[in-house]
């Protein structure tokens, strides 16, 4: 008898043995300096392509008489942000308004997790106070301005206003969704623990519901510059903000310190954005999805 002949095979990835690649890693987890890059090539690349577009439409579309309407980045850039004069009192405005933001972010806070905990103990609560809600939200703020500045003035009582009603609802949505939505079984374990109902929100219902409460944070983070700053543009008494400066600018036709000013709100919102996102993932990225960067 003649022997078979030997067959050469090549090893087959399973998922208990992952296929290994040529420089003998998983190629299921790549390098992290690849992905950080890959991250960060589209920005900059989107941002060069909306600076190529601003500085030809500046160039060649507008006659140099209309220019005023968008100057031209460089312009912007030595005229404004790298001159002195120009940025310190959008810094020091910056200021005044980041305080306003922040107070008012605080108070939305409790005001929107304790709302949305207050409508999760019971349904009929939910049925007074979500609609109320739901209204505050849909109406535009700048349709009650006046009333604010009639009941509260015009100082930083009521640019503190504005930011909780327009940073509130999505607390207080999310806040009741996540209380809403912890698992049935993990409610039985309590009762069978006999759990009062402190230890049962404290120990379950808010833990769990943490990485919803977190979005509706980290939305309301962004929304509340927007409120300080429409907060400046109505409400002028006081130490001027941001937004109170981009109204000046707009009516002296200041286009390079209007742009500028613009852009370091703009910064500053994103800023306050990403710290919260960096928050969120601190906080709940070890034991929630929400919390992994894919």
């Amino acid at each position: 008898m003649t022997e078979a002949p030997a067959v050469l095979t090549r090893p087959v990835a399973t998922a208990r043995t992952p296929a290994v690649t040529a420089t003998g890693g998983s190629p299921a987890r790549r390098p992290r300096t690849v992905t950080v890059t890959t991250g960060l090539l589209f920005p900059v690349l989107s941002l060069a392509g909306a600076l190529a577009l601003w500085s030809a439409v500046s160039w060649f579309v507008l006659s140099p008489e209309r220019q005023f309407l968008l100057p031209p980045p460089n312009r912007v850039l030595t005229q404004s942000l790298l001159d002195w004069k120009h940025l310190s009192p959008m810094l020091e405005a910056l200021a005044v308004t980041a305080r306003v933001a922040l107070v008012g972010f605080v108070v939305a806070v409790l005001v929107g997790v304790g709302t949305g905990v207050l409508m999760s103990r019971a349904k009929w609560i939910e049925r007074i106070i979500y609609p109320y809600a739901v209204v505050l939200q849909v109406i535009p703020i700048l349709a009650i301005v006046p009333l604010i500045g009639l009941w509260f003035g015009y100082g930083m009582t009521a640019r503190t206003l504005v930011c909780v009603l327009i940073a509130a609802f999505p607390i207080i949505t999310n806040t009741h969704f996540g209380l809403q939505s912890v698992d049935h079984g993990l409610h039985e374990l309590f009762t069978l623990g006999r759990a009062s109902r402190w230890d049962r929100l404290v120990k379950l219902e808010l833990r769990a519901a943490l990485p919803a409460v977190l979005t509706g944070i980290r939305t309301a983070s962004g929304l509340v510059v927007v409120g300080a700053i429409i907060g400046d543009m109505f409400f002028a008494k006081g130490e001027p903000g941001i937004g109170t400066l981009l109204d000046v600018f707009r009516s002296r036709l200041q286009s390079e310190d209007l742009i500028a000013a613009i852009v370091i709100a703009s910064l500053f919102g994103v800023a306050v954005f990403s710290a919260f996102g960096i928050l969120s993932r601190l906080l709940v990225g070890s034991w929630h999805a929400s919390g992994h960067k894919s």
